[in-house]
């Protein structure tokens, strides 16, 4: 089965999925206005974990719209930035079709989220990979200590 992570900024990817993103070998979508800086800070995931593929993009790749993938997307309700709320109700609209899309949250206050089992690895990847953004997780452990998934059923 395919792993399409879902990310609308670079580091959602690991605030949001980390687990999932160092125990599958995924294929990462960021959104296609991702600034240039960015893009260059997510090739250095490449080293310190087993990605398939990144991608930026507006849309999902039709290639993926089938049964063997499973998808990670933003919740679309526990999600307060507009652009993460506008990639999971994207979700939400392929999960109504019957694709396998599981919700994941970088804010964490969802009631679904669970303590991490390795929040130093965590903390140190997020660093690593994305040192522009390390006083977001500094101060605010949430995004290093905890992450949580939902998925619906219709």
């Amino acid at each position: 089965m395919e792993t399409v992570i879902v990310a609308p900024h670079p580091d959602d990817e690991i605030i949001g999925c980390y687990q999932f993103l160092i125990k599958e070998k995924p294929v990462i979508i960021y959104d296609g206005d991702t600034e240039t800086e960015r893009r260059d800070e997510t090739k250095a995931l490449r080293e310190h974990a087993e990605i398939k593929a990144q991608f930026y993009q507006k849309a999902i790749p039709p290639n993926f719209l089938n049964d063997n993938t499973k998808f990670f997307f933003p919740d679309p309700i526990y999600e307060n930035h507009p652009l993460h709320r506008r990639w999971g109700h994207i979700g939400e609209q392929m999960a109504r079709r019957g694709l396998n899309v599981i919700f994941y949250t970088t804010n964490m206050d969802a009631p679904y989220i669970h303590e991490v089992e390795n929040s130093a690895g965590k903390e140190a990847l997020l660093n690593t990979v994305y040192p522009s953004q390390s006083d977001l997780w500094k101060y605010e452990k949430k995004y290093v200590f905890f992450e949580g998934y939902c998925q619906w059923h219709f």
